[in-house]
This record gives structure tokens, sequence and C-alpha cells, in this order.
């Protein structure tokens, strides 16, 4: 899984797959969306204005930052 936060757009991605391929998004609400894979697998989720909608890893206004971990 691996974390990104763009700050200059308030956007951060929740990549959960590295290795499957984006098919298509699915908006689930007016600021999140979730990505599939050809094969319908969920393979990352996106949240619009994530300093309001989502508990961020770091403080409002740090630079843009990068987590990962490995999945088993």
């Amino acid at each position: 899984m691996k974390i990104t936060y763009d700050k200059s757009v308030d956007a951060m991605y929740i990549k959960l797959n590295e290795k499957l391929t984006y098919k298509t998004s699915k908006k689930i609400s007016d600021d999140v969306l979730i990505d599939y894979s050809e094969d319908g697998k969920i393979i990352g989720v996106e949240v619009l204005m994530a300093s309001k909608n989502a508990i961020l890893p770091f403080p409002k206004g740090s630079v843009p930052i990068e987590l990962s971990s490995a999945v088993a």
C-alpha cells in the first residue's frame, strides 16, 4: 500500500495494489473515487479535499510526502 498527498490540489491517493492495471473509476461521493482494475478489483482510492475529508498522516500545510508499507 502507498499513500500520497498532493498539497497543491489537496488530494490524497491510497494505492492498494501496484501490480494491477487501471481500467476505470467509480465516483462514490463528490470527493471520493475508487479505481478498479480490468478484473474489477479495487486498486486505489482518491480523496479530494483531503484536508477536510480524511485524517491525514501529517500536519495540514506540510510538504507532500509518500508513505509506503509492504503488503504480504
